[in-house]
């Protein structure tokens, strides 16, 4: 998929690279397409993915699949992994440093991370039935002021961090004490469909503003 003048993965590929935080950018795939791609941004991709691929495999079951077929080509071991997803381009290597120096520093097995919600307020989130009648999510809060109430976070697959050990053991990022480390709402962007993609392409726009801070 294209993304403002290249593809998309070369995104992450770039901020992973310059970041200087790593002793391998590695990019698993199944597909030889995305192969030849990542290859020309710089990424290593010695290997195509034998497991979890499929349309169930969860994110951390690809990023196991990927740290074991790594360790055995490479005949090394590694204490750290960090898994940066293809889809969230508006992620740069000054988001990467800090998310790992915060990783470090909190003694985590795992960190996920996390934007704050905005305008978009959650507190007032509702289920709906066919006749339009709402289900609050939280209706001890319902006649509350916004101002009053204290910050939601939203996870997003820009960066998550874990250790290998932890990761192992628990299978998931989502391990036991894992902590999350809120990033700029525009770094976190996550593309999952066309709606994405479009928000995406107008804050990329948008963080080229001198304006616009915690993005550039």
């Amino acid at each position: 998929m294209p993304f403002n003048g290249k593809p998309m993965i070369a995104w992450t590929i770039e901020a992973a690279l310059e970041s200087g935080m790593f002793s391998k950018v590695l990019v698993s795939t199944d597909d030889e397409e995305i192969r030849q791609v990542s290859l020309q941004a710089g990424a290593q991709v010695p290997f195509l993915r034998q497991a979890a691929f499929d349309d169930q495999a969860t994110s951390s079951e690809a990023t196991l699949a990927a740290l074991k077929q790594a360790e055995q080509h490479w005949g090394d071991a590694y204490t750290c992994v960090t898994q940066l997803m293809a889809n969230c381009p508006l992620r740069h290597h000054g988001d990467i440093q800090d998310a790992l120096l915060h990783f470090e520093q909190s003694g985590a097995p795992a960190q996920i991370s996390c934007f704050k919600f905005g305008w978009m307020n959650p507190w007032w989130a509702v289920q709906l039935s066919p006749e339009g009648k709402p289900t609050y999510a939280f209706p001890e809060i319902r006649d509350s002021r916004s101002q009053d109430l204290p910050p939601l976070y939203c996870p997003t697959g820009a960066i998550w961090i874990a250790s290998t050990s932890a990761l192992k053991q628990h299978g998931t990022f989502y391990a036991p004490e894992h902590v999350f480390h809120a990033m700029h709402h525009i770094s976190a962007v996550d593309i999952d469909d066309q709606d994405d993609l479009i928000m995406a392409q107008a804050f990329a726009t948008v963080r080229q503003t001198p304006s616009v801070s915690g993005g550039s």
